[in-house]
C-alpha cells in the first residue's frame, strides 16, 4: 500500500510561498494539502482562488484541497479551474452530500468527504461507495495547535471496516495534529494519507521531516 504524505501549504511562509512550494516538489511528500476556510463554517478564513492559482502554478505534485466552507456546491467549479485534483466537502455542510459529491466528480476531480471529530462514521454508510476519499478531523477544524483526539483511531478503525468489500480503494486521510510521534500508529489503525501543517514546517529541516514522516509509515505500531 502507498502512503501518503500531504504537507498543508496553510503553515508555510507566505512571505516565502514559491520556496516552500519547490521544497515540497523536492521532498518526498505526495500532495499538497490546500486548507480553503470561509470564516463561517469554521471561524478563521485562509484564501482562496488566487493563492490556488498561485500554488498550482509552481507545483509539481497533486493539490489535496479541503473545503472548509458552507454552500460549497457554488465553488466546486471554480476551484476545479484553479487546479484542484481531489476535492474535500464537508458532511456537516452539504444538505445535499450525495449531489455535491457528484458535482464534484463531473468537474474532473476525485473527491472526499470530510467528518469532524463528532461525526461518527455510520453517517456515510449510504454514499461509501462513491468516494475517493474520507477525511478524518482529529482535531476540530479551523484552529492550529490543537491537541490529537484519541478517538481518531477507533474511527479510522471503523472506516476500515466500513469500506471492506465495498471500497478498499479508497484513502483514508487524517488532518490534526499528524507528525512523527504517532503517525506509525496512524498507519495501523488503517490510514494512508496524512495531513500535516507545522509539525512539517515548523522544524528545522521540513524536508528530513517529510522523510521520517514516510519512513514511519513503513513500522506498524500496535494502538
Amino acid at each position: 500500500m502507498k502512503y501518503i504524505i500531504a504537507p498543508s501549504i496553510l503553515s508555510a511562509d507566505f512571505g516565502n510561498l514559491q520556496r516552500d512550494i519547490e521544497m515540497i516538489n523536492k521532498s518526498e511528500a505526495d500532495w499538497f494539502h490546500v486548507d480553503v476556510m470561509d470564516g463561517v463554517f469554521v471561524p478563521n478564513i485562509s484564501f482562496g482562488f488566487p493563492i490556488m492559482a498561485a500554488v498550482k502554478k509552481h507545483a509539481a505534485k497533486p493539490l489535496d484541497v479541503h473545503l472548509m466552507i458552507v454552500e460549497p456546491d457554488k465553488f466546486i467549479g471554480d476551484f476545479a479551474k484553479a487546479g484542484a485534483d481531489r476535492i474535500t466537502v464537508h458532511y456537516e455542510a452539504c444538505t445535499h452530500l450525495h449531489r455535491t459529491v457528484q458535482l464534484i466528480k463531473a468537474s474532473g476531480c476525485k473527491a472526499g468527504v470530510a467528518l469532524n471529530p463528532h461525526t461518527p462514521v455510520s453517517l456515510l454508510a449510504d454514499i461509501i461507495g462513491d468516494l475517493d476519499l474520507v477525511l478524518i478531523m482529529s482535531v476540530n477544524p479551523g484552529f492550529g495547535g490543537q491537541q490529537f483526539i484519541q478517538n481518531t483511531y477507533k474511527k479510522i478503525r471503523e472506516l476500515k471496516h466500513l469500506i471492506t468489500g465495498v471500497n478498499e480503494n479508497l484513502v483514508i486521510e487524517v488532518d490534526g495534529g499528524v507528525g512523527v510521534e504517532n503517525i506509525g500508529n496512524l498507519v495501523s489503525a488503517g490510514a494512508n494519507a496524512f495531513v500535516s501543517g507545522s509539525a512539517i514546517f515548523a522544524t528545522n529541516s521540513p524536508t528530513e521531516t517529510i522523510a521520517k514522516m514516510k519512513e514511519l509509515t513503513g513500522k506498524r505500531l500496535t494502538v
